[in-house]
Protein backbone atom coordinates (compact mmCIF):
# COMPACT_ATOMS: atom_id res chain seq x y z
CA UNK A 1 0.00 0.00 0.00
CA UNK A 2 1.29 3.92 -0.80
CA UNK A 3 0.00 6.54 1.40
CA UNK A 4 0.37 10.46 1.16
CA UNK A 5 0.95 12.17 4.15
CA UNK A 6 -0.13 15.87 4.01
CA UNK A 7 1.27 18.24 6.70
CA UNK A 8 4.40 16.02 6.15
CA UNK A 9 6.85 18.40 7.52
CA UNK A 10 5.11 19.79 10.47
CA UNK A 11 5.76 17.77 13.99
CA UNK A 12 3.17 15.35 13.89
CA UNK A 13 3.39 14.81 9.69
CA UNK A 14 6.80 13.42 10.44
CA UNK A 15 6.26 11.10 13.42
CA UNK A 16 3.56 10.00 11.15
CA UNK A 17 5.99 9.36 8.57
CA UNK A 18 8.47 7.82 10.62
CA UNK A 19 5.94 5.25 11.61
CA UNK A 20 4.54 4.29 7.98
CA UNK A 21 8.25 4.44 6.46
CA UNK A 22 9.09 1.36 9.59
CA UNK A 23 6.06 -0.44 8.76
CA UNK A 24 5.80 -3.96 6.53
CA UNK A 25 2.43 -2.80 5.23
CA UNK A 26 3.61 0.10 3.39
CA UNK A 27 5.13 0.55 -0.32
CA UNK A 28 6.18 4.02 -0.20
CA UNK A 29 5.23 7.48 1.86
CA UNK A 30 4.75 10.61 -0.35
CA UNK A 31 5.54 13.29 1.70
CA UNK A 32 3.50 16.57 1.16
CA UNK A 33 3.53 20.31 2.79
CA UNK A 34 2.56 23.71 1.62
CA UNK A 35 6.33 24.73 2.59
CA UNK A 36 9.38 22.42 1.79
CA UNK A 37 11.78 24.77 3.66
CA UNK A 38 10.11 23.75 7.11
CA UNK A 39 11.89 20.38 7.08
CA UNK A 40 15.49 21.00 5.38
CA UNK A 41 17.00 18.30 3.63
CA UNK A 42 13.65 16.33 3.47
CA UNK A 43 12.15 15.18 0.01
CA UNK A 44 8.24 16.87 0.45
CA UNK A 45 6.66 17.73 -2.59
CA UNK A 46 5.02 21.30 -1.89
CA UNK A 47 1.54 21.14 -2.05
CA UNK A 48 -1.21 23.58 -0.96
CA UNK A 49 -4.43 21.57 0.04
CA UNK A 50 -6.49 24.43 -0.96
CA UNK A 51 -5.92 24.00 -4.50
CA UNK A 52 -7.83 20.98 -5.08
CA UNK A 53 -6.35 20.57 -8.89
CA UNK A 54 -2.63 20.24 -7.20
CA UNK A 55 -3.42 17.86 -4.49
CA UNK A 56 -5.32 15.45 -6.61
CA UNK A 57 -2.45 15.24 -9.13
CA UNK A 58 0.06 14.59 -6.31
CA UNK A 59 -2.30 11.64 -5.16
CA UNK A 60 -1.66 10.05 -8.38
CA UNK A 61 -1.18 5.98 -6.94
CA UNK A 62 -1.29 6.91 -3.86
CA UNK A 63 -3.90 3.91 -1.74
CA UNK A 64 -4.17 6.21 1.57
CA UNK A 65 -4.07 10.24 1.95
CA UNK A 66 -3.10 10.58 5.66
CA UNK A 67 -4.01 14.39 6.78
CA UNK A 68 -2.00 15.79 9.48
CA UNK A 69 -2.07 19.43 7.88
CA UNK A 70 -5.10 20.44 10.25
CA UNK A 71 -8.74 20.34 10.32
CA UNK A 72 -9.29 23.61 8.46
CA UNK A 73 -8.14 21.72 5.17
CA UNK A 74 -9.76 18.42 5.96
CA UNK A 75 -13.05 18.87 3.55
CA UNK A 76 -10.31 19.68 0.78
CA UNK A 77 -8.28 16.91 1.52
CA UNK A 78 -11.04 14.98 1.39
CA UNK A 79 -12.86 16.43 -1.79
CA UNK A 80 -9.34 15.61 -3.59
CA UNK A 81 -9.28 12.11 -2.25
CA UNK A 82 -12.27 11.03 -3.84
CA UNK A 83 -10.87 12.48 -7.18
CA UNK A 84 -7.95 10.38 -6.65
CA UNK A 85 -9.62 7.69 -5.76
CA UNK A 86 -7.91 7.06 -2.48
CA UNK A 87 -9.08 6.36 0.81
CA UNK A 88 -8.25 8.99 3.55
CA UNK A 89 -7.93 9.39 7.15
CA UNK A 90 -7.05 12.23 9.54
CA UNK A 91 -6.80 13.84 13.27
CA UNK A 92 -9.90 14.85 13.48
CA UNK A 93 -12.39 18.19 12.68
CA UNK A 94 -14.10 19.48 16.00
CA UNK A 95 -17.75 19.27 15.79
CA UNK A 96 -19.04 20.70 13.07
CA UNK A 97 -16.52 20.25 10.05
CA UNK A 98 -17.12 16.65 11.51
CA UNK A 99 -20.60 16.61 10.66
CA UNK A 100 -19.71 18.12 7.43
CA UNK A 101 -17.22 15.10 6.67
CA UNK A 102 -19.56 12.72 7.91
CA UNK A 103 -21.93 13.63 5.31
CA UNK A 104 -19.61 12.57 2.32
CA UNK A 105 -20.50 8.73 3.28
CA UNK A 106 -22.38 7.76 0.52
CA UNK A 107 -19.63 9.43 -2.06
CA UNK A 108 -16.71 7.16 -0.47
CA UNK A 109 -19.27 4.34 -0.48
CA UNK A 110 -20.12 4.71 -3.54
CA UNK A 111 -16.66 5.20 -4.84
CA UNK A 112 -15.56 1.90 -2.90
CA UNK A 113 -12.99 4.01 -0.56
CA UNK A 114 -12.63 4.49 3.07
CA UNK A 115 -12.54 7.64 5.28
CA UNK A 116 -11.83 7.23 8.95
CA UNK A 117 -12.05 10.62 10.36
CA UNK A 118 -10.16 11.89 13.96
CA UNK A 119 -7.51 9.12 14.27
CA UNK A 120 -5.75 10.42 17.38
CA UNK A 121 -5.63 10.96 20.83
CA UNK A 122 -8.84 12.91 21.24
CA UNK A 123 -10.82 12.48 18.79
CA UNK A 124 -9.19 8.53 18.20
CA UNK A 125 -7.97 6.83 21.43
CA UNK A 126 -11.08 8.17 23.47
CA UNK A 127 -13.68 7.33 20.97
CA UNK A 128 -11.63 3.60 21.23
CA UNK A 129 -11.46 3.82 24.90
CA UNK A 130 -15.17 4.30 25.01
CA UNK A 131 -16.23 1.16 22.69
CA UNK A 132 -14.03 -0.97 25.20
CA UNK A 133 -15.88 0.38 28.19
CA UNK A 134 -19.18 -0.02 26.49
CA UNK A 135 -18.81 -3.87 26.09
CA UNK A 136 -18.82 -3.91 29.84
CA UNK A 137 -22.56 -2.51 30.03
CA UNK A 138 -25.67 -3.92 28.53
CA UNK A 139 -26.77 -0.42 28.03
CA UNK A 140 -24.75 2.81 28.01
CA UNK A 141 -26.36 5.70 29.66
CA UNK A 142 -23.70 8.23 30.03
CA UNK A 143 -20.33 8.69 27.98
CA UNK A 144 -17.69 11.30 29.69
CA UNK A 145 -14.32 11.64 27.57
CA UNK A 146 -11.07 13.74 28.69
CA UNK A 147 -7.70 14.57 27.67
CA UNK A 148 -4.97 15.81 29.81
CA UNK A 149 -0.74 16.52 28.74
CA UNK A 150 1.72 16.79 31.59
CA UNK A 151 4.78 18.39 30.68
CA UNK A 152 7.98 17.40 32.50
CA UNK A 153 10.23 19.81 30.96
CA UNK A 154 8.34 22.55 29.95
CA UNK A 155 10.18 24.84 27.71
CA UNK A 156 9.89 28.61 28.92
CA UNK A 157 6.75 30.62 27.48
CA UNK A 158 3.99 28.72 26.71
CA UNK A 159 3.73 25.51 25.03
CA UNK A 160 0.65 23.88 24.18
CA UNK A 161 -0.20 20.23 23.35
CA UNK A 162 -1.43 20.62 19.67
CA UNK A 163 -1.69 22.93 17.34
CA UNK A 164 -2.42 26.56 18.66
CA UNK A 165 -4.70 27.96 16.18
CA UNK A 166 -6.82 24.65 16.93
CA UNK A 167 -6.76 25.01 19.81
CA UNK A 168 -7.94 28.32 20.23
CA UNK A 169 -10.49 27.54 18.19
CA UNK A 170 -11.66 24.38 20.21
CA UNK A 171 -12.04 26.88 23.42
CA UNK A 172 -13.23 29.99 22.21
CA UNK A 173 -16.01 28.45 20.13
CA UNK A 174 -19.23 27.28 22.41
CA UNK A 175 -18.82 23.81 23.47
CA UNK A 176 -21.77 21.22 22.56
CA UNK A 177 -22.57 18.30 24.67
CA UNK A 178 -25.31 15.92 24.52
CA UNK A 179 -28.32 15.82 27.06
CA UNK A 180 -30.96 13.11 26.97
CA UNK A 181 -30.13 12.61 22.93
CA UNK A 182 -30.38 16.51 22.18
CA UNK A 183 -27.29 18.83 21.63
CA UNK A 184 -27.25 21.47 24.44
CA UNK A 185 -24.67 24.77 23.57
CA UNK A 186 -22.75 25.69 25.90
CA UNK A 187 -20.70 28.93 26.82
CA UNK A 188 -17.11 29.10 25.74
CA UNK A 189 -15.04 27.39 28.48
CA UNK A 190 -17.09 26.04 30.76
CA UNK A 191 -15.97 24.50 33.85
CA UNK A 192 -16.19 20.90 33.39
CA UNK A 193 -14.71 20.03 37.12
CA UNK A 194 -11.95 18.03 38.44
CA UNK A 195 -11.11 15.18 36.63
CA UNK A 196 -8.57 12.47 37.90
CA UNK A 197 -5.92 11.00 35.10
CA UNK A 198 -3.48 8.62 35.97
CA UNK A 199 -0.16 9.70 37.17
CA UNK A 200 2.31 11.65 36.97
CA UNK A 201 -1.05 13.92 35.54
CA UNK A 202 -3.32 13.44 38.68
CA UNK A 203 -6.58 15.19 39.25
CA UNK A 204 -6.76 17.95 36.94
CA UNK A 205 -9.40 20.82 36.58
CA UNK A 206 -11.38 20.87 33.69
CA UNK A 207 -13.33 22.77 31.20
CA UNK A 208 -15.84 21.33 28.29
CA UNK A 209 -15.01 21.58 24.38
CA UNK A 210 -16.37 21.38 21.06
CA UNK A 211 -15.61 18.02 20.41
CA UNK A 212 -16.45 15.74 17.31
CA UNK A 213 -16.98 12.90 20.27
CA UNK A 214 -20.19 14.03 21.01
CA UNK A 215 -21.36 14.18 17.54
CA UNK A 216 -20.70 10.89 17.25
CA UNK A 217 -20.25 8.85 20.13
CA UNK A 218 -24.14 8.71 21.29
CA UNK A 219 -25.03 7.17 18.15
CA UNK A 220 -22.20 4.96 17.89
CA UNK A 221 -22.51 3.23 21.68
CA UNK A 222 -26.54 4.26 22.45
CA UNK A 223 -25.94 7.13 24.98
CA UNK A 224 -28.50 9.93 25.79
CA UNK A 225 -25.57 11.97 27.21
CA UNK A 226 -21.99 12.93 25.98
CA UNK A 227 -19.70 15.39 26.98
CA UNK A 228 -15.80 15.81 26.35
CA UNK A 229 -13.62 17.93 28.51
CA UNK A 230 -9.81 19.06 28.51
CA UNK A 231 -7.88 20.01 31.14
CA UNK A 232 -4.83 21.86 30.62
CA UNK A 233 -1.63 22.78 32.58
CA UNK A 234 -3.20 25.53 34.86
CA UNK A 235 -0.76 27.91 33.62
CA UNK A 236 -1.67 27.07 29.93
CA UNK A 237 -5.15 27.39 30.48
CA UNK A 238 -4.99 31.01 32.01
CA UNK A 239 -2.69 32.56 28.83
CA UNK A 240 -5.53 30.75 26.19
CA UNK A 241 -7.76 32.61 28.08
CA UNK A 242 -6.37 35.92 27.96
CA UNK A 243 -5.76 35.18 24.41
CA UNK A 244 -9.20 34.53 24.03
CA UNK A 245 -10.50 37.32 25.59
CA UNK A 246 -7.90 39.55 22.81
CA UNK A 247 -4.67 39.57 24.04
CA UNK A 248 -1.98 38.81 21.93
CA UNK A 249 -0.39 35.19 21.97
CA UNK A 250 3.11 34.74 23.65
CA UNK A 251 5.61 33.12 21.59
CA UNK A 252 4.59 29.21 21.63
CA UNK A 253 6.53 26.30 21.75
CA UNK A 254 6.11 22.81 20.95
CA UNK A 255 6.08 20.17 23.91
CA UNK A 256 9.07 19.00 25.50
CA UNK A 257 9.88 15.20 24.51
CA UNK A 258 9.35 14.56 28.25
CA UNK A 259 5.59 15.09 27.76
CA UNK A 260 2.71 12.53 29.39
CA UNK A 261 -0.34 12.20 27.62
CA UNK A 262 -3.34 10.58 29.44
CA UNK A 263 -6.78 10.00 27.80
CA UNK A 264 -9.83 8.84 30.31
CA UNK A 265 -13.95 7.43 28.76
CA UNK A 266 -15.97 6.77 31.82
CA UNK A 267 -19.33 5.10 30.71
CA UNK A 268 -22.30 4.39 32.89
CA UNK A 269 -25.34 2.39 32.46
CA UNK A 270 -26.89 -1.34 33.23
CA UNK A 271 -25.43 -4.75 33.58
CA UNK A 272 -27.11 -7.27 34.41
CA UNK A 273 -30.38 -4.82 35.29
CA UNK A 274 -28.21 -3.41 38.00
CA UNK A 275 -26.21 0.48 37.14
CA UNK A 276 -22.83 0.40 36.93
CA UNK A 277 -19.71 2.29 35.68
CA UNK A 278 -16.80 1.11 33.29
CA UNK A 279 -13.83 3.41 33.06
CA UNK A 280 -11.44 2.97 31.02
CA UNK A 281 -7.95 5.28 30.89
CA UNK A 282 -4.67 5.53 28.54
CA UNK A 283 -1.59 6.84 29.63
CA UNK A 284 1.03 7.25 27.57
CA UNK A 285 5.09 7.83 28.50
CA UNK A 286 7.67 9.88 26.47
CA UNK A 287 9.47 7.70 24.01
CA UNK A 288 13.24 7.77 25.42
CA UNK A 289 14.54 5.92 22.29
CA UNK A 290 12.14 8.06 19.54
CA UNK A 291 12.88 11.52 21.56
CA UNK A 292 9.30 12.09 21.42
CA UNK A 293 6.23 13.00 24.07
CA UNK A 294 3.56 10.99 24.95
CA UNK A 295 1.55 12.89 23.25
CA UNK A 296 3.09 12.71 19.31
CA UNK A 297 3.48 9.20 20.15
CA UNK A 298 -0.39 8.15 20.83
CA UNK A 299 -1.68 10.48 18.36
CA UNK A 300 0.86 9.36 15.40
CA UNK A 301 0.10 5.91 16.26
CA UNK A 302 -3.50 5.80 16.19
CA UNK A 303 -3.28 7.51 12.42
CA UNK A 304 -0.46 5.04 11.37
CA UNK A 305 -2.15 2.27 13.02
CA UNK A 306 -5.33 2.98 11.22
CA UNK A 307 -3.15 3.06 7.68
CA UNK A 308 -1.61 -0.65 8.68
CA UNK A 309 -5.37 -2.02 9.37
CA UNK A 310 -6.71 -0.71 6.09
CA UNK A 311 -3.73 -2.32 4.40
CA UNK A 312 -4.36 -6.06 6.22
CA UNK A 313 -7.72 -5.64 5.69
CA UNK A 314 -8.41 -5.48 9.35
CA UNK A 315 -11.06 -2.57 9.09
CA UNK A 316 -14.42 -4.38 8.22
CA UNK A 317 -17.90 -3.50 8.00
CA UNK A 318 -19.69 -4.61 11.39
CA UNK A 319 -21.00 -8.40 9.64
CA UNK A 320 -17.23 -9.07 8.77
CA UNK A 321 -18.12 -10.29 5.41
CA UNK A 322 -16.96 -6.94 3.04
CA UNK A 323 -14.02 -4.33 3.27
CA UNK A 324 -15.75 -1.01 5.28
CA UNK A 325 -16.20 1.60 2.93
CA UNK A 326 -17.78 4.83 3.80
CA UNK A 327 -16.57 7.73 5.93
CA UNK A 328 -16.82 6.72 9.85
CA UNK A 329 -15.25 7.93 12.93
CA UNK A 330 -12.88 5.77 14.68
CA UNK A 331 -15.18 3.73 17.29
CA UNK A 332 -17.03 2.55 13.85
CA UNK A 333 -13.70 1.72 12.43
CA UNK A 334 -10.90 0.56 14.75
CA UNK A 335 -11.29 -2.52 17.27
CA UNK A 336 -9.34 -2.39 20.19
CA UNK A 337 -8.19 -5.82 19.91
CA UNK A 338 -6.24 -4.43 16.93
CA UNK A 339 -5.31 -1.06 17.93
CA UNK A 340 -4.26 -1.29 21.71
CA UNK A 341 -1.28 -3.85 20.95
CA UNK A 342 0.24 -1.63 18.87
CA UNK A 343 0.18 1.19 21.30
CA UNK A 344 1.13 -0.99 24.06
CA UNK A 345 4.68 -1.50 22.26
CA UNK A 346 5.01 2.03 22.24
CA UNK A 347 4.38 1.94 25.90
CA UNK A 348 0.69 3.14 26.21
CA UNK A 349 -0.56 1.45 29.34
CA UNK A 350 -4.49 0.86 28.99
CA UNK A 351 -6.48 0.09 31.92
CA UNK A 352 -10.12 -0.82 32.52
CA UNK A 353 -12.28 -0.86 35.71
CA UNK A 354 -15.90 -1.51 36.59
CA UNK A 355 -17.80 -0.93 39.60
CA UNK A 356 -21.45 -0.92 40.97
CA UNK A 357 -23.44 2.37 41.09
CA UNK A 358 -25.96 3.14 43.96
CA UNK A 359 -29.51 3.64 42.91
CA UNK A 360 -30.76 6.94 44.74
Amino acid sequence: MRVAVLGAAGLMGRAIVRELTESAEISGVTELDRERSRAAGADIAAVDAADRQQLTLALEGVDVLVNAAGYAVNLAAMDAALAARCSYVDLGGLYHVTADQLALHPDFEQAGLLAVVGCGVAPGLTGVLAAWAAEGLDVVHTIGCASAEHDADAPPGVSVPYALATLLDELSSAPIVLRDGAPVTLAPLAYGGPVAFPEPIGERSSVYTLHSDVLTLGASLGAADVDVRLALAPRVERTLRQIAQGAPAPPVAPPSAQTWSAQVAELTGERGGAPARVRATALTPPHEAWGLGGGIVATSGVAATTVRLMARGQLSDPAGYAPLTGVHPPERALAHSFLFPELEARGCQLTITTSEVTRT
